[in-house]
């Protein structure tokens, strides 16, 4: 393994060595190898994986602000404000968005579906509804009139199966030209080194704004999905601050503008 050391991490390394070894296991159970190697190997430092980054308070508030009126933007501010996985943002449809939900509900999005295979999310409890922010909710609004109003220009019927954020064509974007386009938000944010960041890390510094702003490990760990509060702890360990409502109003008191709520409603009113 010690060539697979020069372009693998150490993580990505153990994974090989570890169904290296469960597959000859396998044949030995059948009767198809006698002794398994694999078990005599130590596995060798791999390279060192990239260091995630997350976004400064400052930084957050000029990404929140760049782009405005483009569906880069829109999604940006859903992924910083409500922590949804780039893969499960992407295939999200309109029918997942409830902007306007019945009484007693808060505006919410069911991230319920990802790009992964069979569309499942990574795990069991990432399938989750999670309220959204009045910026958020504020924005996705627009985004949505600009969408009904660009498929009314081209002569096609509204669904809410649409994407929220297709291609031109109304495809699904792919990783690569969402990430071509917020380090493009980045640069008119005015970043340094926008190509050093990627959409992921929106997810990493919703972490760390969350943790910072007092709210629990336990909270957090909902709010990503995770299956319980040690996995937020490891993947996110230099996001998090040893700490006390919720996700949409602390993303409220940390990013929210005193006339969000009145500029909601009286646009309702309109």
């Amino acid at each position: 393994m010690e060539a697979e050391a020069e372009v693998l991490a150490t993580k990505s390394l153990q994974m090989v060595h570890s169904i290296l070894r469960r597959s000859i296991s396998h044949a030995q159970r059948r009767g198809r190898a006698v002794r398994n190697v694999a078990e005599l190997v130590d596995v060798p430092e791999g390279r060192p994986g990239r260091p995630s980054k997350s976004l400064s308070l400052k930084q957050g508030e000029a990404v929140l602000r760049a782009k405005e009126g483009t569906w880069i933007h829109a999604y940006v501010v859903l992924s910083l404000l409500v922590g949804v996985r780039p893969e499960e943002a992407r295939p999200l449809t309109w029918s997942h968005v409830h902007l306007t939900p019945s009484r007693g509900e808060k505006p919410h999005v069911d991230v319920w579906r990802s790009v992964r295979r069979h569309g499942d999310t990574k795990t069991r409890k990432s399938r989750r509804s999670l309220a959204m922010p009045r910026q958020t909710v504020v924005v996705v609004k627009e985004h949505k009139r600009r969408e009904q109003a660009a498929c009314r220009a081209a002569g096609k019927e509204w669904s809410d199966e649409r994407l929220l954020f297709p291609t031109e064509t109304g495809e699904l974007r792919s990783a690569l030209n969402v990430r071509r386009n917020f380090r493009s938000l980045l640069k008119e944010a005015g970043f340094e080194n926008p190509e050093e960041w990627t959409s992921r890390e929106l997810r990493t510094s919703f972490v760390s704004v969350l943790s910072d702003h007092g709210i629990p490990i336990e909270v957090i760990s909902r709010l990503v999905g995770h299956n319980g509060s040690g996995t937020t702890e490891r993947v996110y360990r230099k996001q998090l601050r040893p700490v006390i409502s919720e996700g949409a109003e602390a993303m409220d008191d940390i990013f929210g503008d005193d006339d969000d709520a009145a500029e909601d409603g009286s646009r309702e009113e309109a």
